[in-house]
């Protein structure tokens, strides 16, 4: 059982011949009191500064447990994120791969169909040349021909014939 400072003051020594001072060894023993007591105060103070100590130190491990909790809840929620985030990236490559591929595809057909339709304009052009270089030809001709001339001289003598018979109606 420890000493207190009762045990220190009640403390009785046996008297010897010639024994110590008593005054002197009563005032060490009140000194001794004193720190004792100064000495248990501080412990008890010391004590309880601990007990508080270690009860914040409880709730700064609670805190500090929720926080790893909370890093990991983020991590994963992050983690999460990102794979969905890759996901739907690679969706929407994948999308407008399709979209550029059928794109192509519509323009290459397109393509091919202008250039036939172009082929076709120019045979049909072709055609539509060589038929009216021919109708030109044989209007050519026609003008050419030596039967308008002999039109034209007929025409005059039929007018002049045409004329004499009015002239002599009238008369």
């Amino acid at each position: 059982m420890p000493l207190t400072p009762l045990d220190i003051h009640n403390k009785e020594f046996t008297r010897g011949f010639r024994g110590y001072d008593e005054d002197e060894v009563n005032e060490f023993l009140d000194q001794v009191i004193k720190d004792y007591e100064r000495i248990i105060r501080d412990k008890k103070a010391l004590e309880e500064k601990v007990d508080h100590m270690n009860e914040r130190l409880g709730h700064f491990n609670n805190i500090e447990s929720t926080l790893n909790k909370s890093i990991l809840v983020a991590q994963e929620s992050a983690e999460e994120v990102r794979s969905n985030a890759n996901k739907e990236s690679k969706l929407i490559v994948k999308e407008a791969e399709k979209n550029a591929d059928r794109i192509i595809n519509e323009a290459l057909q397109k393509s091919h169909r202008i250039s036939v339709e172009v082929e076709e304009l120019k045979k049909q052009a072709k055609v539509f040349k060589t038929r009216l270089r021919m109708l030109v030809e044989t209007q050519l001709e026609m003008i050419e021909n030596e039967d308008w001339d002999h039109l034209f001289d007929m025409e005059m003598d039929e007018e002049t014939e045409a004329e004499k018979q009015m002239i002599e109606n009238n008369s």
